[in-house]
């Protein structure tokens, strides 16, 4: 699924960003920069505030001090051009168990942007799912779930993908499909933020990592 032509020459900068938790200092200071077409995994051990630092570069968490900028503005300056571009992955899968995979993907990025069944249609047989389309969610295995999570991602036409352990449940030839479609949004010119226990595309030069110690 292509990007947004807006994702051309996008930048992602985290500047002096500080979170606590309580007495903790989760995050001291953390700063990088993202450009269009790179990949930055985030590292560290459990609890350490990676998936703290993806909620807050998501706007789902408020930090103390630092800022994060899109494309040269404050994300506070520019939020609906932001949120716009950007599509978040938690752990969960947040999926309607009562609807189908086709209409879970249709009310997901229906939120977002006009679509078609066809082309849908087309993300789910892109990764391997198009047989469960008309299933109920509730019936998908943990792995076919993650896909059509993966999938609502992959729809939404955003150049910034956040993505929170996105290959939990995936088999191995499930986390190869997810990388060949990482390469594609990179090329397209997209920009990947993402925290998994396994490093994903090894070897891209593309591809870099931030530890959180």
């Amino acid at each position: 699924m292509p990007v947004t032509s807006s994702a051309i020459a996008a930048t992602l900068d985290v500047r002096a960003l500080h979170l606590w938790r309580g007495d903790r200092h989760l995050l001291r200071g953390v700063t990088f920069t993202l450009n269009a077409g790179e990949l930055l995994q985030v590292v560290g051990p459990n609890g350490i505030g990676k998936t703290s630092l993806l909620r807050c570069v998501a706007s789902l968490l408020p930090s103390e001090s630092g800022e994060i900028a899109w494309c040269g503005n404050g994300i506070e300056r520019c939020r609906d051009e932001y949120l716009g571009a950007l599509a978040y992955l938690a752990h969960s899968n947040a999926l309607k168990s009562d609807l189908t995979a086709l209409e879970n993907l249709r009310y997901g990025v229906g939120l977002r942007r006009d679509t078609t069944p066809d082309i849908l249609l087309a993300v789910l047989r892109r990764l391997g799912i198009e047989g469960c389309a008309q299933l109920p969610a509730r019936v998908l295995s943990a792995g076919q779930k993650r896909r059509l999570s993966i999938a609502r991602v992959m729809s939404s036409a955003a150049a910034l993908w956040v993505l929170d352990e996105p290959i939990t449940n995936l088999d191995a030839s499930g986390v190869a499909l997810f990388e060949s479609c990482m390469a594609e949004h990179l090329r397209n010119g997209g920009l990947i933020l993402t925290a998994a226990h396994q490093l994903l595309l090894k070897g891209e030069a593309s591809a870099r990592t931030l530890e959180l110690a």
